[in-house]
């Protein structure tokens, strides 16, 4: 993760700003506030391209019929290529900020969206090969690693007053690029247009994307790499806890993004226009609902509501399992559509833990007031971005759990059990590890409303 600088940065120029202290009010009031919200605005729309063009191929695939000669177990592979590459991309992504500026790199970033774009523009079309379209998925993981760049990004501009809402923005304007790109290819598909139109659309939108971060943005010199920051992230235990179960709850969301179309086409044989209706109302509420997460988070805890999140989401998938064995569509719909929602959910109040968490370890060592929250801060956002990594990896398991299932049984049936036992499994460790210890008391207290101006982290 980046954080900020204490040393004077040497002047540079043009877009690079060599004094930033949003902290200080004043500055913030007479100059730092515009100019944040500037940044912020550009920065989502690069990654709201970003998360469209990564999971184009939710849609891509609804447009692949028996012509183009791929059984369903290759359109899940296609699918969980994009996601794998798209979890991978965000390690490196996180780092790249402060390498290159937060301007270049959106700017370069924006621009690379292109390249899957394009590919798949001129592959796509009957008698290409299998190989050929699973590169062109692997390509499209590049958007995936925007959502990590423009968090870290935007973390730098806003103070910690304000982090909560800014991040929160960011991300939620993000992942509505998930259900903005399925919207348009159900008009795609509605108007009898092919797959080239929808990647049309967006081949100009990046363009845009691009050139406005170049004309708007800006970087912030004192922008560096914590790298002690983040070896101190991988030693520490409950970033991985945290990242098992961000798999749950993340990981639920991109997988389900890239497989719901699908799974409706396969399993209860829907056109891709008839697939295309609903596939976009699942990832569109449980976008709209994750700040909703973070507020419930805020106000009884964050251990609290991710365990009966986890016992929504069994509840939901032990239905989606009987529809689907009486083979019931408007049961297997609604209740896929609300595990949507419940992972959308799951979202903003795992994420509301991780400072909680690292507050109280804080506290735990003897440190307290401004230093504890310091501790607590700079091990927090160092941690976010592997656990948004490893989180999203949840993806590439759920589509693999899925091409297996069909495989093996002809149906999602044998997927949605693995996910019932995997959310049971979520639910264990939610209660051990922060609910059952004397510990988690103190975090459940920490992640409250009266902590708030220590943990604005927790409202990403």
């Amino acid at each position: 993760m980046t954080a900020p600088s204490t040393a004077p940065a040497a002047s540079r120029g043009g877009h690079w700003i060599d004094h930033w202290d949003p902290e200080d009010e004043t500055f913030w009031n007479e100059k730092g506030e515009k100019i944040a919200r500037r940044n912020l605005f550009f920065s989502v729309l690069s990654e709201h391209i970003g998360f469209s063009i990564w999971t184009m191929w939710s849609v891509m695939v609804l447009f692949m019929g028996p012509e183009y000669g791929l059984t369903p177990a290759d359109k899940f592979t296609i699918v969980s290529m994009a996601t794998l590459v798209g979890a991978v991309v965000r390690v490196p992504y996180t780092f790249a900020v402060a390498i290159f500026g937060g301007r270049n790199w959106t700017i370069v970033s924006a621009s690379m969206l292109l390249l899957p774009t394009i590919a798949a523009f001129t592959v796509m079309e009957p008698g290409t090969s299998f190989t050929t379209f699973l590169v062109c998925a692997m390509l499209a993981g590049v958007g995936g690693g925007n959502f990590a760049s423009s968090m870290t990004n935007i973390n730098a501009f806003f103070p910690l007053r304000k982090k909560g809402w800014a991040l929160g923005l960011n991300a939620g304007g993000g992942n509505i690029g998930v259900p903005v790109v399925q919207l348009i290819g159900l008009a795609v598909i509605g108007a009898s247009g092919g797959p080239r139109v929808l990647l049309g659309i967006y081949i100009p939108l990046i363009v845009v994307a691009a050139v406005l971060a170049a004309f708007y943005m800006d970087s912030i010199s004192s922008v560096k790499n914590d790298t002690g920051a983040a070896k101190d992230a991988v030693k520490e235990g409950h970033t991985w806890i945290m990242s098992f179960l961000y798999i749950g709850t993340f990981g639920s969301f991109i997988g389900y993004s890239f497989a719901f179309g699908l799974v409706l086409q396969t399993q209860f044989g829907r056109t891709p226009l008839q697939a295309a209706y609903v596939t976009f109302i699942g990832p569109l509420l449980g976008s709209l609902i994750r700040p909703v997460g973070g507020a419930l988070a805020d106000r009884f805890g964050g251990a609290k509501i991710t365990l009966w999140n986890y016992v929504a989401m069994a509840a939901a998938t032990s239905v989606i399992i009987a529809a689907s064995m009486q083979e019931s569509l408007p049961l297997f719909t609604t209740a896929f559509i609300a595990l949507f929602v419940l992972s959308g959910l799951g979202n903003g109040s795992t994420f509301k833990m991780i400072p909680g968490i690292f507050h109280t370890k804080a506290l735990a060592k003897g440190l307290t007031g401004e230093e504890a929250a310091v501790y607590g801060r700079r091990l927090s956002g160092a941690s976010m971005g592997l656990i948004g990594a490893v989180g999203a990896l949840g993806g590439l398991g759920i589509n693999l759990a899925f091409r297996q299932s069909f495989l093996s049984v002809g149906s999602g049936t044998g997927a949605f059990v693995a996910f019932l036992a995997f959310y049971g499994a979520c639910f264990v460790v939610t209660w051990a590890v922060y609910l059952r210890r004397p510990a988690a008391r103190q975090e459940s207290t920490a992640t409250t409303s009266e902590a708030k101006p220590q943990l604005s982290y927790a409202e990403v």
